[in-house]
């Protein structure tokens, strides 16, 4: 019997022994074997141990119209760093951009305007002009966020404002008195935190905060259980508690807080959950920290450091094994690999003689977007340094 002539279940068993360059090869074989070979099946195993495949922990498929044969390949530029760089938008005042990704769209914070460029498929580069700008704010936005059907941001006005992506009218909700340093939304609840020193609970259905938490400190961060039964609110850590606390979304009370021995001045900046039991943070104090909600709260699961000393402002990862971070000096960016404990790559954006922090950045599984204070970097991961056929 030939090796073609075997049954899918079998084939499919003896190709997860292969390696990605031998079923490169066998792909070469024959027509029938190029078929079978670019079958997004044969490649999850070995896609699910890269970086940035679209593959999560739990085997979700995050980007299920591209060839896993294609995002294997990227993976490989990926973790060797192969890539292109360009500056596809920039301006001349100094910002605190934000931005945000949506399949072929990119949402970016500009002073009190939130543009939305088209991101080219075959090139990747970005539309030269908005095809749509939200407006509401009497001042800067700080950060925004994106559900399936709104646009929610928090501003240095204090306000929060809602928008509609299907209509043009906005809602406004008032309650912090200071700017709104940050703002997370889900399944129509809303959580807010503020330069005020309070965070506040928001639903959909009222202009006013359904509740008022006092802080000790001012709120640089919050992130929502994907649960939605709790919330982790990250603040700048100027007096002596932990930065970093996890409070119940219903009864409005602290569930308590997360690490110890945080030097003062250690804000946190950015949180993201990837499950409901794990998070990642980052902030003043250099180091990103993974937490385990079901492991002892006072000491994280893992951490690493930046070694340039330097605070980091913002991260995002893959939902596997990939951590993307930005720094504070020189526009650096960093890869890391959760399974390592060094830095994997690292490219500095910023040429300027005034360095520029990394303010936000974003990634698809063939693109990193990196927002930085006068110009939006990209760094395009398909290049032609893994030969896959």
């Amino acid at each position: 019997m030939l090796l073609s002539q075997l049954p899918e279940d079998l084939l499919y068993y003896i190709l997860s022994y292969l390696d990605y360059r031998s079923l490169s090869r066998l792909s070469q074989v024959c027509r029938s074997f190029y078929r079978f070979v670019n079958r997004d099946a044969v490649w999850k195993k070995i896609a699910k141990a890269l970086l940035n495949t679209g593959i999560t922990r739990e085997g979700k498929d995050i980007y299920p119209l591209i060839r896993l044969k294609d995002r294997v390949k990227f993976a490989q530029n990926w973790y060797s760093g192969i890539c292109r760089r360009r500056i596809p938008l920039r301006w001349k005042t100094k910002l605190l951009p934000w931005l945000q990704l949506d399949g072929d769209t990119l949402f970016l914070s500009q002073a009190a305007d939130i543009k939305v460029y088209h991101i080219h498929k075959d090139s990747g580069r970005l539309q030269r002009s908005p095809f749509e700008v939200y407006s509401g704010h009497k001042g800067d936005v700080c950060r925004f966020v994106l559900t399936d059907s709104l646009l929610i941001s928090g501003g240095s006005d204090g306000k929060i404002v809602v928008h509609s992506r299907r209509s043009d009218v906005p809602v406004e909700f008032s309650g912090h008195n200071q700017e709104v340093n940050c703002v997370d939304a889900k399944d129509g609840l809303i959580i807010s935190g503020s330069r005020d020193r309070t965070a506040r609970i928001w639903s959909l259905t009222s202009t006013a905060p359904r509740d008022t938490i006092p802080m000790c400190d001012r709120v640089w961060s919050v992130a929502i259980n994907p649960t939605l039964s709790s919330f982790v609110t990250g603040t700048a850590c100027c007096e002596n508690f932990s930065p970093l606390c996890i409070w119940d979304v219903e009864r409005s009370i602290s569930l308590g807080t997360l690490g110890s021995d945080f030097r003062r001045g250690a804000g946190v900046l950015d949180i993201r959950f990837e499950s409901p039991f794990q998070l990642f943070t980052c902030g003043y104090d250099t180091f990103i920290r993974l937490w385990d909600l079901r492991l002892c709260p006072r000491k994280c699961a893992m951490e690493w450091e930046e070694p340039h000393d330097s605070a980091l402002y913002c991260i995002q990862t893959d939902g596997n094994h990939m951590i993307a971070s930005g720094s504070s000096y020189y526009g650096v960016v960093r890869l890391w690999d959760k399974r390592q404990t060094e830095c994997l790559q690292f490219f500095q954006l910023s040429s300027d003689p005034v360095s520029s922090p990394v303010y936000c950045l974003r990634f698809n599984s063939s693109h990193l977007y990196a927002a930085l204070a006068t110009a939006v970097h990209s760094l395009d991961f398909r290049q032609n340094g893994t030969q896959i056929r």
